[in-house]
């Protein structure tokens, strides 16, 4: 694959390259059981400078393992849904779930859709809009009577309290039967990014001004056309993560309201 300049992107359009790093180095290491040869392949291609983002993580991987089994899960129980990625950034979920998906629609600015056509393959059920996950007109072009999973990994947590709930709020009214997969940071990551994070000498993430716990996630309950919320966990990874000790920890009412969190909302 020819070498792709991935300092096109820039802003909160950049954090992308953050997570892809993330899931290909966890997807090389030989103690590690995280496949995506996809992802691999794109971060090899990719011209940047990723030591900006400071050192690999799990989370990212781990994170994106959980949020495939949510979609495979619904299309089991709709097998003629639409999935819906919103900010998909350089995610590669589509290839991970080793089964077929009638329609894949991903929404993300143009930029970022501009740089998945260059490194991944077309797909027939792969629909793209060029669009901010804010303007919902993408959802004009979905019949939701088959179904409908809203994906939104690294997305919520750039947006102000008021459009990331305003925009929950819009798909339990538009997706009645649907589901909404998105993940949350704590109260006081949110203030270190607002106050400044540098994840390296030469790099500061953006702010993430929208922070949910899992106790205030539960409360998405009393949204019109919100039926379920639930505190989803990760899978096991390596090394600590491969025990159930730091899930069980993490379960612990003085412990789950100050960690990141991913979160299922069915409608």
């Amino acid at each position: 694959m020819e070498r792709i300049d991935g300092d096109q992107l820039d802003g909160v359009s950049a954090t992308t390259l953050w997570t892809l790093r993330n899931r290909a180095e966890e997807a090389m290491r030989a103690d590690s059981s995280f496949d995506d040869p996809l992802a691999v392949e794109a971060y090899r291609a990719i011209d940047t400078d990723f030591t900006r983002f400071g050192k690999p993580s799990q989370t990212h991987p781990l994170r994106a393992l959980a949020v495939d089994q949510e979609i495979r899960d619904y299309l089991d129980a709709h097998p003629r849904a639409t999935v819906v990625a919103l900010a998909e950034g350089l995610q590669t979920s589509y290839w991970r779930l080793g089964r077929p998906v009638r329609r894949w629609l991903g929404v993300d600015l143009p930029p970022v859709i501009a740089l998945r056509e260059r490194l991944f393959p077309p797909e027939e059920a792969i629909e793209y809009r060029a669009l901010s996950a804010l303007d919902t007109s993408w959802a004009d072009d979905i019949d939701a009577v088959d179904g409908v999973i809203v994906t939104a990994e690294g997305l919520l947590m750039y947006l102000t309290p008021e459009e990331a709930r305003g925009l929950i709020a819009f798909l339990a009214g538009r997706f009645p039967g649907g589901v909404l997969v998105f993940d949350s940071i704590p109260h006081w990551f949110s203030r270190k990014t607002l106050a400044g994070l540098k994840l390296s000498t030469g790099y500061q993430a953006p702010p993430m001004p929208f922070a949910l716990t899992v106790s205030e996630a539960a409360a998405l309950i009393d949204l019109p056309g919100v039926t379920e919320v639930t505190d989803l966990e990760l899978p096991p990874g390596r090394g600590p993560w491969k025990t159930s000790l730091l899930r069980t920890l993490s379960s612990l009412p003085k412990i789950r309201d100050i960690r990141p969190s991913l979160t299922r909302v069915r409608f």
